[in-house]
């Protein structure tokens, strides 16, 4: 992992919640002098208390991993609020609607920041019936090519995974669609209006 708990975001909780160092160790089967040492830098706790730390501090283990705490801010669900996450390992693609902590492959992923579209990132859209024919014109190289194609409404997204040497195309239902999303695997995200 690219991080893992420190005592000062031990201390740190631990403080927030009105708690002691014994207290703390109470709750989860150690010494109160156990907890002294991770705060202060002389070890860290082992992995088998991870769990019952999260839940002693009452935060989820991935934000004790991460050392932050993930509020909602998106208590509405606004689906244009959605963001994408890709491991650079494995390729793993994301969604999710609003702020997250993403952990693939050990790695903590960053939010995706969609840019709009440029001269070689460029999203063509036509409607056929129902339907939206999305294509981008990008060449689709095993070393360079666009990854996914996602259309995005206010009520849920829509998503097509591409893969190298197969076509940059893929056909959604028109049905509230606001936004259109295209991935290049070496230039990022890129976004369209409808």
């Amino acid at each position: 992992m690219d991080k893992y708990v420190t005592g000062a975001v031990i201390r740190k909780l631990r403080e927030s919640k009105n708690m002691t160092q014994e207290e703390l160790a109470e709750k989860i089967y150690v010494t109160g002098k156990a907890v002294s040492k991770w705060e202060n830098g002389q070890g860290f706790p082992d992995i088998s208390l991870i769990e019952l730390l999260s839940k002693a501090l009452d935060i989820s283990v991935i934000e004790l991993l991460s050392g932050e705490h993930i509020f909602n801010k998106n208590t509405q669900s606004n689906m244009f609020r959605n963001q994408f996450y890709v491991c650079p390992i494995c390729g793993n693609v994301i969604q999710s609607v609003g702020e997250a902590v993403i952990i693939c492959c050990g790695l903590t992923l960053p939010p995706l920041e969609a840019e709009n579209e440029d001269n070689e990132h460029i999203i063509y859209f036509e409607r056929v019936e129902d339907e939206y024919y999305v294509t981008v014109g990008h060449p689709m190289t095993k070393e360079h090519y666009i990854s996914f194609l996602a259309a995005v409404s206010d009520n849920g997204v829509q998503f097509v995974k591409l893969y190298p040497q197969g076509n940059a195309e893929a056909r959604f239902k028109i049905s509230r669609v606001k936004y259109l999303y295209a991935y290049c695997i070496k230039d990022g995200l890129f976004r369209v209006k409808v």
